[in-house]
C-alpha cells in the first residue's frame, strides 16, 4: 500500500489526473457550447422565420397605404385645380354681366359697329394667299362657313 499511496502523489500521477480532469472539464464545455449553439441557431432560425411571416404580411398593407396616399395626393390637387376653375368662371360670369364688357367682345370677336362709327378691314396679304388655298371660303359670308362648321362636327 505504502507504493500505491507513493504513485497516488507522485508528480507523474497528479500530472495524469490534472489534464484527465483538464480534457473532461474542455470536453464539457465545447459540448454545452454546442447545445448552445444549436438552441441559438433554432432560435434564430425561428426568430427568422418571425421576421420574414411579419413583413410579407405587412408588405400588402404597407403597399396598399402607399398606393392610397398617392391617390389622396392626386385627389386633392385634382381639387384645387377645379376650385381654380371655378373662381375663373365666377369671375367670368361677374364680368359677363358688365355692358361694357360685353361690348368689348362684340366690338372684338364679332366686329360689331355703333351706329355713326365706320368699319375698316384691313386685308393681310399673306392671310389672302391662305384663303386661296380654301376655295369658296372668301366667297361666302361668315355665318355660313359658320353653319358649315358646325354641320361637319355634326357628321363626324
Amino acid at each position: 500500500m505504502a507504493g500505491r499511496n507513493r504513485d497516488r502523489f507522485s508528480t507523474a500521477t497528479r500530472l495524469r489526473l490534472l489534464g484527465e480532469q483538464t480534457a473532461a472539464r474542455v470536453y464539457r464545455s465545447q459540448s454545452r457550447r454546442q447545445d448552445r449553439r444549436s438552441r441559438l441557431t433554432g432560435r434564430a432560425a425561428f426568430l427568422a422565420l418571425i421576421v420574414c411571416s411579419m413583413v410579407v404580411a405587412l408588405a400588402y398593407p404597407m403597399r396598399q397605404y402607399v398606393s392610397q396616399r398617392e391617390e389622396i395626393a392626386e385627389q386633392e390637387r385634382l381639387s384645387q385645380q377645379a376650385e381654380r376653375r371655378t373662381e375663373e368662371l365666377r369671375d367670368e360670369k361677374a364680368r359677363l354681366q358688365d355692358d361694357a364688357y360685353i361690348m368689348r367682345l362684340a366690338r372684338r370677336h364679332l366686329h360689331y359697329v355703333l351706329p355713326g362709327e365706320v368699319g375698316y378691314t384691313v386685308a393681310d396679304p399673306d392671310a389672302a394667299e391662305d384663303r386661296r388655298a380654301e376655295p369658296g371660303a372668301s366667297d361666302r359670308p361668315w355665318h355660313a362657313n359658320l353653319w358649315d362648321g358646325v354641320d361637319s362636327a355634326d357628321r363626324d
